[in-house]
């Protein structure tokens, strides 16, 4: 008789373990009212940044655009753990020059120049990476490797519009877009 119990139990068991597991797999990742009404900043923003890295499901674009709120808020170990993730999975030069964009806005131009320097070891006749690296000089105070970097974007594209801009901006403190 125990044995008739044993298989029926053991169905029960598996079906409840399998509707959870389909539940969690399942749950909306949305960004309700409860995680940040009445709660102080820093917990609101802390609840939004976690619902966001789920909501992001791992693409790159998304894992660095929260990271960048962390970056700039302060937590760059998070940031970089995020950063980390989002290159981890085939990354292109475009995420690193994303990553580097936020180094500039934090005004963290070593960081920033040495995302750009591997970027442009990965894609080396990339124009815009080139042009974003010689305003991460420029905004470090080193004109002359702006300068020798922006003539080498342009030599490969003359006519591309946003490394002219970025080239401009540099000089008068506007970071790359």
């Amino acid at each position: 008789m125990k044995s008739r119990n044993f298989l029926p139990r053991s169905l029960i068991a598996s079906a409840m373990v399998l509707a959870a597991a389909l539940a969690v797999a399942g749950a909306k990742k949305e960004a309700l009212p409860s995680l940040y009404q009445g709660k102080d900043a820093k917990e609101a923003a802390a609840a939004l940044l976690q619902m966001a890295e789920q909501q992001s499901e791992e693409g790159s674009w998304e894992l660095i655009a929260v990271a960048r709120v962390y970056y700039l808020s302060g937590d760059q170990q998070k940031a970089q753990a995020l950063f980390d993730r989002a290159v981890s999975k085939d990354a292109g030069s475009g995420d690193r020059r994303r990553i580097a964009a936020v180094y500039v806005e934090a005004k963290d131009y070593d960081k920033a120049i040495a995302t750009l320097e591997r970027a442009l070891a990965e894609s080396p006749k990339e124009s815009k990476i080139l042009a974003e690296l010689g305003a991460a000089y420029n905004f470090k105070g080193d004109r002359a490797k702006a300068e020798e970097m922006f003539a080498r974007a342009f030599a490969i594209d003359p006519e591309e519009f946003w490394n002219t801009v970025n080239a401009a901006g540099s000089y008068v403190g506007v970071r790359p877009k």
